[in-house]
């Protein structure tokens, strides 16, 4: 597993840390994941969406049905990358957003990790 990226995005004090990472199998995964919420002890949400050869999964993680990991998958299909992972980081600013601002800005963070690489 490798870092590729990582990007940020805050939005009515929500903010969005993104990870990019390049994967070879499904085991490593759980180790990124398991680090990610280590190191953000008191975020809330962890949607991310992966592709391994023929094997994709998204999640919203506590999120409102397709507002994250739906457009966070849509990045990776977009861009065809293969072997990837995306992890966005939610730590909630007190504010819900709604469904559309969400969406935009789970977007926003994982097309930011494609277009900073």
């Amino acid at each position: 597993m490798k870092l590729v990226n990582t990007s940020f995005v805050e939005i009515k004090k929500s903010k969005f840390y993104g990870y990019l990472y390049e994967i070879t199998k499904k085991d490593e995964i759980e180790k990124i994941l398991a680090d990610l919420k280590q190191t953000h002890k008191k975020a809330r949400h962890f949607p991310y969406a992966y592709k391994i050869l023929n094997e994709t999964k998204k999640t919203d993680d506590k999120e409102p049905s397709g507002t994250a990991g739906t457009p966070i998958w849509n990045v990776l299909e977009r861009n065809d990358l293969n072997s990837h992972l995306i992890v966005i980081v939610r730590y909630f600013g007190g504010t819900k957003l709604g469904s559309g601002p969400l969406l935009r800005a789970y977007s926003q963070a994982a097309n930011l990790l494609i277009t900073k690489k």
